[in-house]
């Protein structure tokens, strides 16, 4: 590859000596026959001034005749303005008069975009991304037939990215872009490497979603929507941990009155009378816990008694649960003296009715 340019180089030395010969020989003249030979010596002085411009010439054509082209680029030959052949990474002697070298730059090209969108539920954003590409070399000759240069070849890439990042964005809605951000991006970078077909001739090797940006009411909008759900989760957590609580409260209770009468078993009278008390206890712990708990009560009290209603209204299985479970362990406990239970559960409401004197 380098011939033509070691041919220009020998050329321009061979008029180099042939200039050095001309002149040596015109001096000799001038000294051998300085008065009678004056028409010689003009027309020698003609000739060397001659071969000085052909000299100046060269030596003006011929630097701008040695093209260098860089690693990691690829230059396209024009003919005439005519796109006729590519040259690599070297030294190349091309007469630049009828030859001209345009330049490539082979390696990752970035374009770094930014553009307006809209979700599906028309939430304007602001998005920034990044495409990265590379031409194919064997095609650059088709890039400046097509387009000219690469900076129309990138206002093409950008405009068509620009489109496909609006067509993915504007399916989805503002909340669901947040919350899958991640799957977003590959989804744009699918879409824009799909669109840059073969006709582009370049390599897509990268494009990243780095930023979206809501409008400020939307962004304060999902803020607030996050510290919500935070505190329902805590609301949530609190509520399940009360019921634990009153679990196990209750859980004690029962296992005292069961304890209590297991120990008066071979009493009858005691143990009516133990089992009586515990039931008492266990209705003011219940009413206890049902407050807790966030139930309605009613409270009725007559001269000899304190009468109860909890509503259910509005409460979770597990709550009613807690409290129904061990209402329905009093009604046990209080059949032992062969009257009607004093403690009534329904799928609506509960109802204890105790002693004024013991309801304190």
């Amino acid at each position: 590859m380098f011939i033509s340019f070691f041919s220009g180089v020998i050329l321009v030395v061979g008029i180099i000596i042939c200039i050095a010969v001309i002149g040596t020989n015109a001096k000799k003249i001038s000294h051998a026959d300085a008065y009678s030979n004056t028409a010689k010596l003009k027309r020698g002085n003609r000739i060397a001034g001659i071969v000085a411009a052909v000299l100046l010439l060269v030596l003006v054509a011929v630097p701008a005749s040695i093209h260098t082209v860089d690693a990691g680029t690829i230059a396209v030959v024009k003919e005439f303005g005519k796109p006729v052949d590519t040259r690599t990474s070297g030294i190349y002697f091309d007469f630049w008069l009828t030859r001209e070298y345009v330049t490539y730059d082979l390696t990752v090209q970035q374009e770094d975009i930014k553009a307006a969108a809209y979700s599906s539920d028309a939430q304007t954003m602001d998005i920034e991304m990044v495409v990265q590409y590379q031409i194919q070399p064997e095609h650059v000759i088709d890039i400046i037939n097509n387009y000219g240069s690469l900076e129309h070849l990138s206002n093409r890439i950008q405009s068509v990215s620009i489109d496909k990042a609006k067509t993915v964005l504007s399916q989805k809605s503002a909340m669901n872009i947040i919350e899958t951000r991640s799957t977003v991006s590959p989804m744009i970078e699918a879409s824009i490497k799909e669109a840059i077909s073969a006709d582009y001739y370049v390599n897509i090797t990268t494009v990243v979603l780095t930023n979206i940006d809501f409008s400020d009411a939307f962004e304060n909008t999902v803020e607030e929507k996050m510290i919500a759900e935070q505190q329902k989760l805590k609301a949530q957590y609190e509520k399940e941990k009360a019921v634990i609580e009153a679990e196990k409260e209750l859980e004690v209770s029962k296992l005292a009155a069961q304890a209590a009468v297991a120990k008066a078993e071979g009493n009858a009278e005691a143990a009516l009378a133990i089992a009586t008390a515990e039931a008492r206890a266990i209705k003011l712990k219940s009413v206890e816990i049902a407050r807790m708990l966030g139930f309605s009560i009613n409270e009725t009290k007559t001269d000899d008694t304190v009468e109860y209603d909890i509503d259910f209204s509005g409460k979770s299985f597990e709550e009613i649960s807690v409290i129904s479970d061990y209402l329905k362990y009093i009604e046990y406990l209080e059949s032992w003296n062969g009257e009607l239970p004093s403690t009534l559960v329904t799928d609506g409401k509960a109802q204890i009715i105790l002693p004024a004197t013991q309801a304190k």
